[in-house]
């Protein structure tokens, strides 16, 4: 990464104003998953460690302008806090007279919880004189909050404009590993696209069939490239407005594409519907496909079997639904014990590699959804591009 990090500059003294993903998931005021919020303590202990004060600044939801006590960013806080073992103090506003006080009385060791960034709607639009009142808050600018950096917003991107900028750890670690799909990966290099429309990946698809040996694609996606193929899909999500970009793609890279074989199928779109077995070719009148078969699992099973890297965005059937979740935990158990390199993509892969038990066996779990499909895509996100070079 060429991009400068914490490690590179002198933080002695100084008022470090933080970007993170404190983005949780709430319920009743009461932050029901503190992952986001672990995943930036590395970064505040060493900013901590190395004698600076620090003020967090992280957007929550989609408030509708103005201060909402349900966008509160007081429970992340309070949270933090208890992880800290120390007080963090929490600001009203995220600007201001009052904000820019409690900002010059910080002391070295102290922590200050911004209020949400999207309380004011110049954030989203990267109003630049909302980023020059944060930027006035503090000495340097780190951003760590690599979920947001597809954004160009006032305190992604802006801000960086005003203060020496440089990225966080978890940043660093993201361009790191996603760094490794689309620039010179190691081969062989196993690529796995699952997720419901192919619309929304086909950008990601054409960069990584320019760099992966293999692709394996599921989910609804499959479903698409398998109609393109001449099959009848009966009731199966088919995007129908990709048809013909499917046949392109068939049409020249058709040797690189692991499609299903087999599918499990289900008589409606519902967790207790009846399922069976069949090879995609037959699949009944009235059925939809809803996970990958057995025999598309030792498929992707010999595809695996000698890859140095895989990259994996999106789960291969419905697995919210428990008795459609087998395939994409039967492919999360193949990428834990595959030893080579293993980067999964945020959003539902992430979600899915969770609740299979087996996130701490991956090389690298995305904390960014949209911002690791846009990366993937080899797209330049403005939260990296408006850090300082090296």
């Amino acid at each position: 990464m060429n991009k400068k990090t914490v490690k590179d500059i002198d933080l002695k003294g100084k008022r470090v104003i933080m970007r993170v993903d404190f983005n949780v998931p709430m319920d009743k005021g009461v932050v029901t998953d503190d992952k986001r919020i672990k995943a930036a303590l590395p970064t505040i202990k060493y900013v901590l460690e190395h004698g600076a004060s620090l003020m967090l600044m992280s957007h929550l939801g989609r408030p509708k302008g103005g201060f909402d006590a349900e966008f509160s960013l007081k429970a992340a806080a309070d949270v933090l806090a208890s992880l800290l073992g120390k007080p963090v103090a929490m600001a009203q506003d995220c600007v201001g007279p009052e904000v820019e006080k409690l900002a010059a009385a910080l002391k070295p060791g102290d922590v200050l919880m911004l209020e949400n960034t999207r309380f004011h709607a110049g954030e989203e639009k990267n109003d630049l004189d909302l980023a020059q009142q944060m930027a006035k808050l503090g000495d340097v600018y780190v951003n760590d909050a690599f979920g947001s950096a597809h954004r160009a917003h006032s305190s992604t991107e802006g801000i960086a404009r005003y203060l020496p900028a440089v990225s966080g750890f978890l940043m660093e670690q993201e361009l790191e590993y996603l760094g490794r799909a689309v620039g010179n990966p190691e081969h062989p290099y196993i690529a796995i696209l699952g997720g419901a429309k192919i619309s929304d990946k086909i950008q990601v698809v054409e960069t990584l069939l320019a760099k992966c040996d293999k692709l394996i694609i599921g989910g609804g996606m499959a479903n698409t490239f398998l109609a393109a193929s001449g099959i009848n899909m009966q009731d199966s999500l088919v995007e129908s407005v990709s048809i013909e970009t499917a046949k392109g793609i068939l049409s020249r890279v058709a040797d690189k594409l692991v499609l299903p074989v087999d599918a499990v199928i289900a008589d409606k779109f519902d967790a207790e519907a009846n399922s069976q077995v069949v090879d995609v070719k037959n699949i009944p009148a009235g059925w939809r496909m809803l996970d990958v078969g057995p025999k598309t699992l030792e498929l992707y099973k010999q595809t695996l079997a000698a890859a140095k890297l895989i990259v994996w965005n999106g789960p291969v059937g419905v697995f919210e639904f428990p008795k459609f979740a087998v395939g994409t935990f039967a492919l999360a158990k193949m990428l834990a014990e595959s030893g080579a390199v293993t980067v999964i993509g945020g959003g539902d892969s992430a979600s899915a590699v969770k609740k299979a038990g087996l996130a701490k066996q991956m090389t690298h779990v995305s904390t960014g959804g949209g911002a690791s499909l846009e990366f993937l895509e080899g797209k330049e996100l403005p939260g990296v591009a408006a850090l300082n070079d090296r």
